[in-house]
């Protein structure tokens, strides 16, 4: 019923939320998958929150793996192409450290999906939280050590974890130039952006808000993004996410 609401509303994909939880049954997928295939929609979809790739507990960090594998997995099986996720939190352990180890989870999950020959992009996102790992260059860093591991920027999230940085033209240009220098062309070709309104303070993302409740300079955001002539995924996740894709689509077009 979602599927053929975004085609009604004239948005061209969806990402499924598996946020609370991976809803999917396997049984269902084939349907998804023609259904989406048929109406030429793009499907991509978002693990659960719970996720912590960096959980000191054992039996935890091997849970979040599986959550990430089977978002994975049962996204490729509805003819998605990527799933992203919150990585981890920092907690008391240094940047190498957390780095280190959440590099081993994705190593772990990929090897799982090459098991089952499932080709899919695995996507760290770019934490709103200081207390998260994922700044723009660990996430870049990532993908630059791991296969089929691209980013998936959240726009309003650099601007939340920056207490208000990257908001201008300048600061835009800087994120998609360091993509393209780091990462090829290609990475520029095939994103997974996420945007939306955001209300925040020194501790990073305190929650989404409509764009036109927000400071985020979202029309001259969308100005880079022609510039830079991406192609890819957009997502918004607004409190009123279908008007706001819309608007996202409208000025794009314009």
């Amino acid at each position: 019923e979602g599927l053929k609401q975004v085609k009604n509303l004239n948005l061209d994909g969806m990402e499924l939320e598996f946020v609370h939880g991976i809803y999917l049954k396997k049984e269902k997928t084939p349907e998804i998958n023609s259904f989406v295939k048929n109406n030429n929609l793009i499907i991509s979809c978002h693990a659960p929150y719970y996720v912590n790739l960096n959980a000191q507990d054992k039996q935890k960090w091997h849970a979040s793996i599986s959550y990430i594998t089977q978002s994975a997995k049962i996204t490729y099986l509805c003819n998605g192409c990527s799933t992203c996720f919150h990585p981890a939190f920092n907690m008391k352990n240094t940047k190498e450290e957390v780095y280190n180890k959440v590099k081993e989870a994705i190593k772990l999950i990929l090897k799982e999906l090459k098991k089952d020959d499932i080709e899919i992009w695995i996507r760290p996102e770019t934490a709103g939280k200081i207390s998260q790992f994922g700044t723009l260059n660990e996430v870049i860093k990532l993908s630059q050590e791991l296969e089929n591991v691209l980013p998936c920027i959240d726009f309003s999230h650099l601007h939340a974890y920056s207490n208000g940085k990257y908001n201008t033209i300048d600061e835009f240009r800087e994120v998609l130039t360091l993509m393209e220098n780091k990462l090829g062309k290609n990475s520029l070709n095939n994103v997974h952006f996420h945007c939306q309104g955001v209300n925040y303070n020194e501790k990073g993302e305190k929650n989404h808000l409509n764009f036109k409740d927000s400071d985020l300079n979202y029309k001259d955001l969308i100005k880079v993004w022609k510039e830079f002539k991406i192609k890819g995924i957009v997502v918004c996740e607004s409190p009123n996410v279908e008007k706001d894709a819309l608007l996202l689509k409208e000025i794009y077009n314009k």
